[in-house]
């Protein structure tokens, strides 16, 4: 991970240096999104300097060639921001090839970034690594178990200290309380994201959350497991708890474990909502209500009900009972229901209900199809048309959570006419209010920076996505982007706010996290608190930076982020903020694959919604099906495409079986070179090889096909070796403008190299051909899109050759309707 007071930059590369004097910095920065940029979307860079000097002009360089590729005007002049004398922004959405680059403007260099439609994919599930790092009870990070006594009551009906069974759920922060309040919000944008980008999303992990698919998508295998928590606080339709554990956590750092400090063994405390104000020690909450609490209950079960009632009704029915009795709740005590704490002042102080309940009941109408929810709805819209931090200076912590009135979206989709045009105003309106402040700097920044800025960041971006969705209107894309781009190096610190995200990138090294902190262990995925005013940050208790500040060229009077386990302010990843970039990342994918799929980064389906699919061949040592494939590809006038390893098309028995491949017109690929074996089987992440190895075979791979009278310009995809890599992989090959593809997940046709001596991985041709005929009939979509990998050879041990089926199987196909397509026309 680079920082970037340690940045030399020139027009050919950026070295890291062990040490970089103040003096010795250069006079410019431009920051980037170091994620990227989509091709037909806004990109934008911003130029900062501490002279008032600024250039005329930028370039676009590609990063591969060095050559200039785009030229553009910097504009206008915006003047001043935080560290920086001079600022302008560089607008380069007019190009749109794909590629790797970097901007240069006067002296200052950028690092190099891609455009490219994936540049998001795979960065949903990435954030679900810390979602499931954050889980309590059963920890599958750690491998083990903590807080398995949970817990014991307080202020409710029954005697306080009345054990109750509330193990589960996920932990805040760094810390380890429990709050409802954070967890239903998560919980619902989770849900959502399921709900509107499933394609984004992949199945890489068990229930549990270790690793292994179980045919549900990781997203919402993560939802329930803070669905499962939330029925433990909500256990009977009268009783409602709000959270679990206090500040006497706040002992210091330590990994999750069994805590014996709440004076009760092993439990922790479990707090009733009475709508009365709380606090076991001298700070008291100023609780008015259970509303708040009551309404994100609601429309996290609700939603949940909608989306599992036909796959599991028994856990959906319940549900169901769970956001009705909440919601019935939040009716007989109107109110906010902030969080308690006892040794200290700081608290979820939240000061608004109305946005939950017009939720709640949104969502509950389309659950039950009742209209009295749908006017009850638009009574609470009314009551809060516009959440109140947008466009202020300041508010208190979580004074106006979640951030974003997700109520209107949700209604406004069940709406029309004037009610929607209404709902969609009053997301203008806010919008509007931050825009007033946002035009006037480069970064186009308008939010405040309070503690947990990044939450408001994001939860911004998706108000002012939403807006476009609801309104089909462009006016703030742009503002809405410089948001997310923020959020990944686009700031004047140059930083991502995201562990590990992208990789190789500039992210939080030093996160206030015990994870990190003691246990040494990456926090993937964590998004952390973000800048906060100067003022705040230096009026906050117990704070000492542990290192000295690699930012400190980049801190001013306006705002401070520290990289480093001391600052609890800006540097510490939180649940909620997560869970709310994952629904914004997943639009962002979405909007990236347009109607493709991909997986780690490579393409693995086309569109869904069309009947065609394309045939995919893979070889390296066999090519014994080449005859009978060719045969049957010439007889049924289809295209196929093929991938073969630079040994493949280097071996003279196969000369014969390229030439005519070319001639019939067939797409000839890289599969890599020496057919390396790129990430461990068993994890994933683990890469075997290095980027220098990758790129050198990848790079003899293309002299091959070459040599075969292929230009690499007619050969931009690549299919890897074993049909294995990871995020790395596809990044790496993206820096040469290569895109990977995969096979689409789903049939046994890639088992077709198997053979009885394999023992329980053989699959016979028979088993292969039912697999999928049985897929195509069973599940919604069939073969749409489908990526069908089926290899040219197979060892000779292997009784029954796959591809001797292959006649039988395109008729068939051909006779459902589908329509075999180049990857050129599956994929555009």
């Amino acid at each position: 991970m680079m920082k970037n007071a340690c940045f030399v930059c020139n027009l050919f590369s950026l070295l890291l240096l062990a040490s970089f004097s103040h003096a010795q910095l250069p006079p410019a920065w431009v920051r980037i999104n170091q994620l990227g940029y989509l091709p037909n979307g806004i990109k934008v860079a911003v130029w900062g300097s501490k002279s008032e000097e600024m250039p005329s002009h930028f370039q676009l360089i590609s990063a591969t060639s060095d050559k200039v590729m785009y030229t553009g005007s910097t504009g206008k002049a915006f003047g001043p921001y935080g560290p920086f004398t001079q600022t302008c922004r560089l607008d380069f959405t007019a190009f749109k090839d794909t590629g790797s680059y970097y901007l240069k403007a006067g002296a200052a260099v950028s690092p190099v970034f891609r455009i490219a439609g994936n540049v998001y994919a795979g960065t949903p599930g990435f954030l679900l690594r810390y979602m499931r790092q954050q889980r309590s009870g059963f920890n599958p990070f750690l491998k083990d178990s903590c807080h398995t006594h949970d817990g014991y009551t307080m202020y409710g009906p029954m005697p306080d200290s009345t054990h109750i069974d509330v193990v589960g759920g996920w932990h805040d922060a760094s810390d380890y309380l429990q709050y409802v309040t954070t967890s239903a919000n998560a919980a619902f944008h989770l849900l959502a994201a399921y709900r509107d980008f499933p394609g984004v999303f992949e199945d890489h992990y068990a229930a549990n959350g270790l690793p292994g698919a179980n045919q549900v998508k990781d997203v919402l295998d993560e939802a329930r497991w803070g669905l499962d928590w939330l029925l433990k606080m909500h256990p009977a339709p009268q009783e409602m708890f709000n959270q679990v554990a206090d500040d006497r956590d706040h002992h210091g750092m330590r990994l999750p474990g069994e805590d014996s400090f709440y004076g009760k063994g092993f439990e922790r405390p479990v707090y009733f909502c009475t709508g009365q104000p709380q606090g076991l020690g001298k700070y008291k909450n100023r609780t008015t209500g259970v509303a708040s609490t009551a309404g994100k209950f609601s429309s996290a079960f609700a939603l949940g009900y909608t989306l599992l009632k036909t796959t599991d009704t028994g856990y959906a029915r319940l549900l169901k009972q769970r956001a009705l009795s909440a919601y019935k709740m939040g009716l007989r005590q109107p109110g906010v229901c902030q969080t308690a704490s006892t040794l200290s002042p700081y608290i979820y102080a939240e000061d608004n209900w109305t946005d939950d309940m017009e939720l709640a009941a949104a969502v509950l109408y389309q659950a039950t199809g009742e209209t009295k929810y749908q006017q009850e709805a638009w009574n609470y819209a009314q009551q809060e048309p516009v959440t109140p931090w947008l466009g202020a200076d300041t508010a208190n912590h979580y004074q106006w959570y979640p951030f974003i009135n997700l109520g209107h979206y949700a209604l406004a989709q069940q709406s029309a006419g004037a009610e929607k045009q209404q709902l969609i105003n009053y997301y203008k309106t806010g919008i509007e209010k931050v825009w007033h402040k946002a035009q006037h700097n480069a970064f186009y920044r308008g939010v405040p920076f309070i503690w947990c800025s990044n939450n408001l960041t994001a939860a911004f971006a998706i108000q002012c996505y939403w807006y476009r969705q609801l309104s089909g209107n462009n006016a703030f894309a742009a503002l809405e982007q410089a948001n997310t781009d923020w959020l990944f190096g686009c700031n004047p610190w140059g930083t991502s706010m995201v562990y590990g995200l992208p990789v190789n990138g500039d992210t939080p090294e030093d996160p206030h996290s015990a994870f990190a902190a003691i246990g040494h262990y990456p926090i993937d995925g964590g998004l952390v608190d973000g800048p906060v005013y100067t003022n705040i940050y230096k009026n906050l208790i117990g704070i000492r930076l542990s290192n000295p500040d690699e930012y400190a060229a980049f801190q001013s009077d306006l705002a401070v982020y520290h990289d480093d386990a001391g600052d609890y302010s800006t540097n510490e990843p939180t649940m909620d903020g997560t869970a709310s970039l994952v629904y914004l990342l997943a639009a962002k994918a979405q909007e990236g694959a347009g109607k493709r799929q991909y997986d780690h980064g490579g393409i693995i389906r086309g569109d869904s919604a069309r009947k065609e699919l394309a045939l995919v061949f893979t070889g390296d040592e066999f090519a014994d099906g080449g005859p009978v494939i060719r045969a049957t590809l010439r007889q049924q006038q289809i295209p196929a495409s093929f991938f073969f390893t630079g040994r493949f098309y280097r071996n003279p028995a196969t000369q014969k079986l390229i030439r005519q491949l070319k001639a019939d017109g067939h797409y000839l690929g890289p599969h890599g070179d020496q057919h390396l074996l790129y990430c461990d089987w068993k994890n994933r992440d683990s890469l075997l090889v290095t980027k220098t190895q990758f790129l050198e075979d990848l790079e003899a791979n293309y002299k091959s096909i070459e040599s075969a009278g292929v230009s690499r310009n007619y050969a931009p995809w690549f299919l890897p070796a074993y049909e294995w890599y990871n995020d790395s992989i596809a990044a790496w090959a993206s820096t040469m403008g290569i895109q990977v593809i995969n096979f689409t997940p789903g049939t046994r046709s890639n088992a077709d190299y198997t053979y009885p001596e394999m023992g329980k991985q053989y699959r016979s041709s028979e088993e292969i051909y039912h697999s999928i005929i049985q897929y195509e009939s069973s599940h919604p979509g069939g073969l749409n899109g489908f990526l069908l990998l089926i290899h040219i050879g197979a060892d000779p041990r292997r009784p029954d050759k796959f591809y001797n089926k292959l006649p039988a199987l395109v008729v068939l196909l051909k006779e459902k309707g589908y329509h075999f397509s180049t990857l050129k026309q599956l994929l555009q």
